[in-house]
C-alpha cells in the first residue's frame, strides 16, 4: 500500500513538473512573440527574451537551444494557431469569407509579413513559412473553389485559382490598407471587387 502510495506521489510530482516546464516554456514563446512583432530579428537578444519571460538565459538556452530554435518553435506554435483561426474564416458564401479574412488579416496580417521578410534570418524558418504558404493556395482553394464558375478548362481554372490566392494574400490587403490608405471596410469591398468576377459573378 505504502508504494502505492509512493508511486503515485512520484507520478504526481513528475505530473507537476512537467506542467511547470510546459507553462516555463509558453512564457519564453510568448516573450519571443512580443519582441518579434516591434523587433528586427537580428536586434533581439536573449537577455531581453529571458527578462520578459522572467527566467534566466540558461533556461531559455536549456528549452531551446539557440535564438534560432527559439523563433523555429515561436513560428510553429503560432502558424498552428493561425492555421485554425483562418480555417474558421471560410463562411457560407464569399462575402462572408472575404468579411473574416479581412479581420484575420487586422488581427494577424502585419506577423505574417514580418515572418516571410525575415524568414531568411533562422534556420527551419524558411520551411515554415513555406508550409504556410501551401496552407494559403489550400484555404484559397477550399473556400473559393466551389465558387468558380462550372465548365472550365483545366488551364483557366488554375488560372482563376492562381487569381484568388493572389486577391486574397495577406501582402494584397498591406497594399489596400498602407499602400492605398484604405480602411479595413474599404479593402473589403476592394477585394470583393477583384475576386467577384474571377468567381464569375457581378
Amino acid at each position: 500500500m505504502g508504494r502505492m502510495k509512493d508511486g503515485s506521489a512520484r507520478e504526481y510530482r513528475m505530473t507537476a513538473r512537467a506542467q511547470a516546464a510546459e507553462r516555463t516554456g509558453e512564457r519564453i514563446i510568448d516573450a519571443m512573440l512580443g519582441l518579434y512583432a516591434d523587433v528586427p530579428y537580428d536586434q533581439i537578444r536573449l537577455d531581453d527574451v529571458a527578462s520578459g519571460a522572467e527566467v534566466t538565459v540558461q533556461t531559455v538556452i536549456r528549452r531551446f537551444g539557440t535564438k534560432h530554435g527559439l523563433l523555429a518553435a515561436t513560428v510553429e506554435r503560432e502558424l498552428a494557431a493561425l492555421a485554425a483561426d483562418r480555417a474558421a474564416a471560410v463562411g457560407e458564401s464569399p462575402e462572408e469569407t472575404v468579411s473574416s479574412l479581412v479581420r484575420y488579416y487586422e488581427n494577424h496580417g502585419a506577423l505574417i509579413l514580418k515572418l516571410y521578410a525575415e524568414a531568411g534570418q533562422a534556420p527551419g524558418v524558411p520551411e515554415l513559412a513555406a508550409r504556410s504558404r501551401s496552407y494559403h493556395v489550400e484555404w484559397c482553394k477550399t473556400a473559393f473553389g466551389t465558387h468558380l464558375a462550372s465548365g472550365q478548362d483545366r488551364t483557366t481554372r488554375g488560372r482563376r485559382l492562381a487569381q484568388v490566392v493572389a486577391i486574397c494574400d495577406a501582402t494584397t490587403w498591406r497594399i489596400l490598407r498602407f499602400d492605398g490608405g484604405l480602411s479595413a471596410r474599404q479593402a473589403e469591398t476592394a477585394i470583393l471587387e477583384m475576386l467577384l468576377p474571377v468567381l464569375g459573378r457581378e
